[in-house]
């Protein structure tokens, strides 16, 4: 099987790149390297059956000769992270929504495949918790830039559903909720490699508001093993599903597991969000999925608690070194 990844040199992408080449499959990746990163496939570069290219996929001409060459398309580019977002509108939406538009257009010329890489922001101020792929979508105000990404994702997800009931390109929206592991970078704002990054050098963890917002977070070997069954499902085609873990924890803490796990003497700092990113920033609560969906449908399961992720995740820093977040 030949697969391309846009977005592959990426935190997720290089993961998935790295099963599928373990698996014996045919891998192109295309990453603009905007948050994406040579290190991420440094090891994946020696494989024969590994092919990238250090482009935007808005360069449509390339992007329709790596489709062609492909049977199933894993659109994981996109403009993301929260500090990213909020320093740059424009490019999160022109990112997001053009890119996206792009891959479906020349992808419903071949019958292609395509996996969607959506996300749990879409979900908004929600409050019908567990989150559940039909419910509604309850997104901030327009002058709240914040929003701009979630919007984003969420006219990604009517785009794939349309070409696929309009023109039958076969699409399947992944909504991932708070990924996490190795190679991920707190450089755009994600919470997990920032916490653990500051801990390990001694430094202050940073805690974004109260600390009583939560999440749940995923284990991206999860995410990899998940995207790559409902790819080849063919009742997963048309479809919205949710790819998370269940169990949840406040920010807060998450802070002080994070603190304990490393065994570190940083203290636990709150900022404000004005400070941390904008006036008027507005945060969602909470993040808890429903899996009930996608546990029927491939029998999906977390295999990683949140201690056994951040243990992991301390790991690789102690042994890839200290990123400055």
């Amino acid at each position: 099987m030949k697969v391309l990844i846009t977005g592959g040199a990426g935190f997720i992408g290089s993961h998935l790149a790295e099963k599928l080449l373990n698996d014996g499959e045919e891998v192109y990746i295309i990453d603009d390297l905007s948050t994406g990163r040579v290190e991420n496939i440094e090891h994946l570069q020696q494989n024969p059956q590994f092919h990238y290219f250090f482009d935007t996929i808005m360069n449509r001409f390339l992007l329709a000769e790596l489709i062609d060459r492909a049977d199933i398309v894993f659109h994981l580019a996109a403009a993301v992270g929260v500090r990213l977002i909020v320093e740059s509108p424009v490019r999160t939406i022109e990112t997001n929504v053009k890119g996206t538009e792009h891959v479906l257009e020349l992808a419903s010329k071949k019958n292609k495949i395509v996996v969607i890489a959506s996300s749990s922001e879409v979900y908004g101020k929600s409050r019908q918790i567990p989150f559940r792929e039909v419910d509604d979508l309850v997104l901030g105000p327009t002058n709240i830039g914040r929003w701009s990404y979630a919007c984003s994702k969420a006219l990604d997800e009517f785009l794939a559903l349309a070409y696929w009931k309009e023109k039958g390109c076969p699409t399947i929206v992944v909504r991932f909720f708070n990924t996490v592991g190795p190679r991920q970078t707190g450089q755009y704002g994600m919470v997990l490699p920032r916490f653990v990054s500051q801990a390990l050098a001694g430094e202050p963890i940073t805690v974004y508001g109260t600390g009583e917002q939560s999440r749940c977070l995923t284990w991206v070997g999860d995410v990899v093993q998940a995207v790559m069954q409902l790819a080849t499902h063919p009742q997963a085609v048309g479809e919205i599903f949710n790819i998370g873990g269940t169990e949840e924890i406040t920010i807060r803490d998450l802070a002080f597991l994070v603190k304990d796990i490393t065994d570190s003497q940083s203290e636990v700092k709150f900022i404000p969000y004005e400070q941390a990113y904008e006036e008027g920033f507005e945060d969602m609560q909470r993040r808890v999925p429903s899996i009930d969906k996608i546990q029927k449908l491939i029998g999906f399961k977390p295999t990683l608690d949140i201690v056994g992720i951040v243990s992991k995740v301390k790991d690789y820093f102690q042994k890839n070194g200290v990123e400055s977040c």
